[in-house]
């Protein structure tokens, strides 16, 4: 079995055709500045669902090609409508000098992620705990004032109140796994077993945080002020550790 192949038996079946088609297009397009293709997130994890997910991706290349992204960018329209999301655009030396920076995105990719052509780029990285501590007390710090702002912004409107629940989610998430890294746990795990870990580690329940990853539940003020509170205590035991 190829390395393609045996990469697509992890993505979710619907999604298998539509993304081999789209690793066709990418080679094709770029040609041999393609490195590789890595899909990553809830289409390898065994959570894809075509209402609320995109299928998310990192397109190595040796260098950034204007051209050629603006030429991917012509397709952008039929790829959303097939629930493929634009890549992110690396080079390895931008891998290599962004842990620092970003390390809760890598370590997301790192646990979940499948490359259907080229090396994986990801498989391999290590990152420190100082720069995954600080970067998890400044995703916590932002949403705290995103909620804020978007609390204002909302002028007493219930339904926006809500939606700001489930706009920070993705954020929360990946900042729990990072949270959980810091602890020695570097498997990748269902949303629910993050939540169940951070809870269980930090002897605390976070009510509010279960409700803001479950898009089916209730949002409204209450919600609100059950996840921010939440949100800080987790940055309280983001500080501690």
């Amino acid at each position: 079995m190829t390395q393609k192949a045996a990469g697509l038996d992890r993505v979710a079946a619907p999604m298998r055709k539509p993304l081999e088609d789209y690793g066709q297009l990418v080679k094709e397009l770029a040609g041999a500045n393609a490195k590789a293709l890595t899909l990553f997130g809830a289409v390898v994890a065994g959570s894809f669902d075509a209402e609320r997910h995109t299928a998310r991706s990192v397109l190595v290349v040796d260098r950034i090609d204007l051209t050629m992204l603006r030429r991917l960018a012509q397709h952008g329209v039929q790829l959303g409508k097939g629930k493929i999301a634009a890549p992110l655009i690396m080079t390895p030396g931008y891998i290599k000098a962004s842990l620092d920076t970003f390390p809760l995105e890598f370590i997301e990719i790192k646990q979940q992620h499948v490359t259907i052509f080229g090396e994986d780029h990801f498989e391999g990285l290590s990152f420190e705990d100082g720069h995954i501590r600080l970067q998890c007390e400044r995703e916590l710090k932002a949403i705290l004032i995103g909620l804020r702002q978007g609390l204002l912004a909302a002028a007493g409107r219930e339904k926006f109140i809500g939606a700001l629940e489930v706009d920070v989610a993705d954020g929360l998430m990946r900042t729990l796994r990072g949270l959980l890294w810091l602890k020695g746990q570097k498997d990748g795990k269902p949303a629910t077993e993050v939540l169940a870990e951070v809870e269980k580690t930090a002897e605390r329940k976070l009510a509010g945080v279960r409700i803001a990853l479950d898009p089916a539940a209730r949002h409204g003020w209450d919600e609100f002020e059950s996840l921010y509170h939440d949100v800080e205590s987790l940055g309280e035991i983001a500080n501690a550790w």
